[in-house]
């Protein structure tokens, strides 16, 4: 592999299908698409500073390095790479791509970030940013703090594990979606979605839970939900907490600590189907 070391590259396509080549310590500005359609490239301590520095790549392997503002929509169409110990302060990143490892990365402006991304593993990321990836398929996260909304839309084959997320109407159109030991903070979580799973997390969400198929929660608590699994089919619900209203759920078992009120005023429905089961008490 021939390395490349302290030097600084301007214009267009400066590097256009650079194969098999290590950079150290250089800096990509002024000229759109760099390292555009690159093959087997490792970068450290590099500084990309102008648009598209990474796209049609393949085996990238980026380490300690930073996308400035500049550096907009800088990686797409990307497959089989890893980027280790990033700082990505530009909008509209990873788009695209495949096989994709992030492991402790920060996205202070992320959004509109990592969309029509399959086979995804991000670790140990902290992301500011609307839209977070949008129509994703077959994705693992751990540790992911999230501030920023309408993430996971459209998503398929989700696992998320340890993460905060404070994220209104998050996890829309999403199936085959499970979320353990973490938090959720936002309004209307996971309309129109079938098939999600949350164990041991904590939940705060207006108007959750809504227009659900085959919606399990295990060992979870509520804060500040309220008309909650209206129109959910197939639930099975175990809420260690208090929970605010419960509104004209189809199908399914409902375990509460304790609920302020449950409303059934819908006659299209056969409320027979449902169970709702309060401190151990079957009360519906």
């Amino acid at each position: 592999m021939e390395n490349i070391a302290d030097k600084t590259f301007t214009g267009e396509r400066a590097e256009f299908k650079s194969r098999n080549k290590r950079y150290e310590n250089c800096l990509f500005e002024d000229g759109e698409s760099h390292l555009k359609e690159g093959i087997n490239i490792e970068a450290e301590q590099c500084t990309f500073d102008w648009k598209y520095p990474l796209w049609y790549g393949e085996n990238y392997k980026i380490e300690n390095c930073r996308i400035t503002q500049n550096g907009r929509a800088g990686i797409w169409y990307t497959n089989n790479s890893t980027f280790t110990n990033i700082v990505c302060e530009a909008p509209k990143c990873f788009r695209e791509c495949h096989d994709i490892i992030l492991d402790n990365v920060s996205f202070p402006d992320g959004k509109e970030t990592l969309w029509w991304n399959d086979r995804l593993t991000i670790k140990n990321i902290k992301i500011t940013g609307d839209y977070l990836c949008m129509r994703c398929k077959n994705i693992k996260v751990d540790n992911l703090h999230l501030e920023g909304h309408y993430s996971f839309d459209s998503c398929e084959n989700l696992e998320i594990t340890n993460s905060y997320l404070n994220t209104k109407d998050a996890f829309w159109n999403g199936k085959n979606i499970v979320i353990k030991d973490s938090t959720i903070i936002g309004e209307y979580f996971g309309w129109n979605s079938e098939d999600i799973t949350l164990i041991n997390c904590h939940v705060e969400s207006l108007q959750g839970f809504c227009y659900i198929k085959n919606l399990t929660m295990i060992n979870c608590t509520c804060k500040d939900t309220n008309l909650a699994f209206e129109y959910c089919e197939n639930v099975n619900i175990e809420i260690n907490s208090y929970v605010d209203s419960i509104k004209n759920p189809i199908s399914g078992v409902i375990k509460v600590k304790e609920v302020g009120e449950i409303i059934l005023d819908d006659d299209d429905i056969d409320h027979s189907k449902t169970r709702i089961i309060v401190n151990g008490k079957e009360i519906r």
